[in-house]
């Protein structure tokens, strides 16, 4: 429950601090004495959008800070799963918005992520405002509330696995069938390209060996030559260099007992000779081994273009991006000649995925008409106390012709306060007192199913007075008994069921305008209950009535 409010330079708030207490509480005061602005600043704590036009005149920043107890269990793991310790059985939450528009999340003091936020306090507080009437009208509410109320989050699971286990298949029946439209073409097309590049019996590596083998066939004449030149360089009639480093040797070996070093330079010398007597052999070796061949050079260059050719039709740059491009044309010529067996399979498995997603879709169909026949009892037996003898109403549930992930039905919630009026869309029968008095009822069940620890009414007596809204608040002191519950009110009926009665006003000063909330003693409630009796100047008797509510209370 919310023990603690904080509110600094929000709107017409200067600073504000709010203990408050389990059961129920009420919140009066005239209107635009700034009700709402709490209300804002709640809502600030659940999530919604921050805005820097709510920061008070002057101030560099609005800061809103909660602190709450007794709350679930497992909202720690899901704090702690964050990295966020909870100590001393306490959460407090705070919203700080800058003067540039900015917001900061904290989390017993932690940095937040309004993802996060928004996951923690659904669990921690429910306001209930006016628009929120018009939920009855929405489709995803009513199935989340049956969900809610039959416990369904197993079941949702499981079916929601079945949903994307069938979204898949049928995704994959729906490629495989475009696949089968395009088929005949593109079978033409890719047995022709995977035809020329097998014709072509390309191999790893070939494409160097060949372009080394047509630079040597094409410059065999200019290799011949230089060959020959080098040979003649190195051993000639007129000098032999091999010979002449074997007299450079001989001689400085004949001088080596007198030199110290000669010794060294004579087996350098015979290094050297062998060195380029091994160079001379593999020269005129390869002399020999160079001829001028005009059929395999013609071979060879037909060869290459016609490699280049399929690479430049390919834009691809090596043999080996061929290789695996004739294995992709391959793979497909493959899928398409199985078209017919590939398409069974997905066929296949969509019909299993199918009656898998019926089976599941049933039993949360099931689950949820059960839940339903509940509330609907429960509904009409709470309407009946506040003052509707002749309610009926149901959940409306059909078919949906196209299963979502929220399952197969489709909902409408019917409505009549009349036995002469036949059941309708309860936004088109229900009056707004009506559906104040239906939202609380259900709002009741809810939160005792789902124990909400801290639940805040935004004017739910809209649209009632006298004993209807006397009986509305004894609803609402009732759930005070489990729960936080806590009531925005302009009715004096339902103010004097409050076990505490807070009142906010407004305060004109020279610096601006600026409310406050101020919890009221018995004597203070008196005389609240009684301004809103009397509307203008308060009588005797408006006292006297104030008095009498609250002694029944």
């Amino acid at each position: 429950m919310l023990t603690h409010l904080h509110i600094a330079n929000y709107a017409l708030i200067d600073r504000l601090d709010l203990d408050l207490r389990a059961g129920f509480s009420v919140i009066t005061g005239e209107t635009g004495a700034g009700k709402s602005i709490i209300l804002g600043a709640l809502g600030l704590l659940q999530g919604n959008r921050a805005e820097a036009k709510v920061i008070k005149d002057g101030a560099a920043k609005c800061v809103v800070e909660g602190e709450f107890a007794d709350f679930a269990p497992t909202l720690v793991d899901t704090l702690q799963a964050a990295d966020i310790d909870v100590e001393e059985d306490s959460i407090i939450v705070r919203r700080e918005i800058m003067a540039g528009g900015k917001s900061r999340t904290f989390i017993n003091d932690t940095p937040a992520t309004l993802a996060l936020l928004k996951e923690v306090s659904a669990q921690l507080i429910d306001i209930h405002s006016q628009h929120q009437n018009l939920l009855l009208t929405r489709e995803t509410f009513l199935i989340d509330t049956l969900d809610g109320m039959a416990d369904n989050a197993e079941q949702l699971t499981t079916y929601r696995e079945a949903y994307a286990a069938f979204v898949a298949a049928e995704r994959e029946l729906k490629r495989l069938q475009m696949m089968a439209a395009q088929s005949s073409a593109d079978q033409d097309y890719l047995a022709f390209q995977l035809a020329q590049l097998d014709e072509a019996q390309l191999q790893e590596g070939e494409q160097e060996e060949l372009e080394e083998e047509s630079a040597t066939l094409s410059h065999a004449e200019e290799i011949r030559t230089s060959l020959g030149q080098t040979a003649q360089a190195l051993q000639s009639d007129e000098f032999d260099v091999c010979s002449a480093l074997r007299s450079a040797a001989s001689a400085m070996e004949g001088i080596a007992a007198y030199l110290p070093n000669a010794e060294a330079l004579s087996e350098r010398l015979n290094s050297a000779r062998l060195e380029i007597d091994d160079v001379l052999s593999e020269v005129e070796r390869a002399a020999e081994d160079v001829e001028f061949n005009p059929q395999r050079l013609a071979y060879v260059d037909e060869r290459l273009s016609t490699i280049y050719s399929l690479q430049k039709k390919h834009h691809v740059e090596t043999i080996a991006e061929l290789l695996t491009l004739a294995d992709d044309f391959r793979r497909r010529l493959d899928a398409i000649e199985n078209a017919d067996e590939h398409l069974a399979r997905a066929e296949k498995a969509r019909s299993a995925a199918q009656v898998r997603l019926s089976a599941c879709g049933a039993q949360l169909t099931k689950s949820r008409r059960q839940a339903a026949a509940e509330i609907e009892k429960r509904l009409i037996d709470s309407l009946h106390s506040l003052g509707m003898p002749n309610v009926s109403l149901r959940f409306d549930f059909a078919a949906r012709p196209h299963p979502d992930a929220g399952g197969c039905d489709a909902l409408r919630f019917l409505f009549s306060a009349n036995k002469q009026v036949a059941l309708q869309d309860v936004a088109q029968t229900a009056s707004g007192g009506e559906i104040a008095r239906l939202m609380l009822s259900l709002k009741a069940l809810i939160a005792q199913k789902q124990n909400l620890p801290t639940i805040i009414f935004d004017e739910i007596d809209t649209g009632v007075s006298g004993t209807m809204a006397e009986k509305m608040g004894r609803v609402m002191q009732q759930m005070g008994r489990n729960a936080q519950v806590i009531c925005i009110t302009h009715l004096p009926q339902i103010a004097a069921l409050g076990t505490d009665h807070f009142r906010v006003h407004k305060e004109e000063t020279e610096a601006g305008t600026t409310s406050h909330i101020t919890p009221l003693t018995t004597e203070q409630r008196v005389q609240e209950l009684a301004d809103m009796l009397s509307g203008t100047s308060v009588t005797e008797a408006a006292l006297a009535n104030a008095r009498a509510l609250l002694g029944a209370s």
